[in-house]
């Protein structure tokens, strides 16, 4: 599921646990987990760190450790695969997950119970309606014929015709929504992309706590750096985070007209280069 606020139900909640802390090997993973190391270190939060590349060190990461934690946070790993298939962990563990991979597997959308997904919902997501990919399994049983012993032949065999029509309609219908359910799902599966840094979703959690420092802000603009120069996110999307991030740089390092001219070593500044592109003429 959701999370809908972060520090009441992700941060207070781990707040006085001992958590264990997947962390993939990109530079926006690595910057989160420092926002969320600085975070944890203020508050004397007990913590373990595991560096993971790729699903076969998670697996063997956290079957080593499963038995000494119930609490879990990934950065950028999780989100887009069915976590609990994957590592088949006990009914009281909880994962966090905080990952720019998309989609979102929809299966951890509806977990309502071990699943915390730390992601913006105002990216776009367009995830699939409950009702539209998961059925009750009660809907699908055979209706049951009661035959009574004193009913008449005729009664018997129009209560025959009628459940043999009833259970037919039952498994058209179940067909035509069977093959709703794939055409959803290719449509939200067929493409992969990124979402918001998740260097940015820490840098806010720490913001909505008044924790937030240079340091941290600095770590979320080299995420969302990374994000740009390898092509995960598009020019609007770019703009727009980088326009947020401005704010809190300016913010951090507001400074008077008899100040612009002095340099700080903790001061930080958001500026853009020209990019020219050359072509060769042959």
């Amino acid at each position: 599921m959701f999370v809908s606020d972060f520090r009441k139900e992700f941060y207070e909640l781990v707040h006085n646990q001992r958590v264990l802390l997947f962390v993939a090997s990109d530079v926006d993973a690595l910057c989160a987990c420092k926002i969320l190391q600085a975070l944890f270190q203020c508050d004397h939060v007990q913590y373990t760190l595991v560096p993971v590349s790729g699903w076969q060190e998670l697996e063997t990461a956290f079957l080593e450790h499963k038995e000494q934690f119930c609490y879990f946070i990934l950065i950028n790993c999780g989100a887009n695969v069915d976590l609990l298939d994957i590592l088949q962990p006990d009914e009281d563990s909880v994962f966090f997950v905080c990952d720019t991979h998309r989609p979102v597997n929809v299966v951890n959308v509806y977990n309502d119970t071990q699943i915390k997904l730390l992601i913006k919902q105002d990216d776009d997501l367009e995830v699939p309606a409950y009702d539209d990919i998961f059925r009750d399994e009660a809907e699908d049983e055979d209706l049951s014929g009661s035959d009574s012993e004193g009913s008449e032949p005729s009664e018997k065999r129009t209560r025959l015709e009628e459940e043999i029509v009833a259970r037919t309609t039952k498994r058209r219908q179940r067909r035509e929504w069977e093959a709703r359910r794939r055409d959803i799902l290719f449509d939200y599966e067929q493409y992969e992309y990124y979402g918001t840094s998740s260097a940015m979703v820490m840098f806010d959690l720490a913001w909505m706590m008044s924790k937030d420092l240079n340091d941290m802000l600095w770590w979320a603009i080299v995420g969302l750096t990374d994000q740009w120069v390898h092509d995960k996110i598009t020019q609007m999307k770019y703009v727009t985070d980088v326009g947020i991030l401005q704010r809190h740089v300016t913010r951090h390092n507001h400074r008077n007209e008899a100040e612009e001219n002095m340099l700080s070593v903790d001061c930080t500044r958001i500026s853009f280069e020209y990019e020219y592109l050359c072509s060769s003429v042959s």
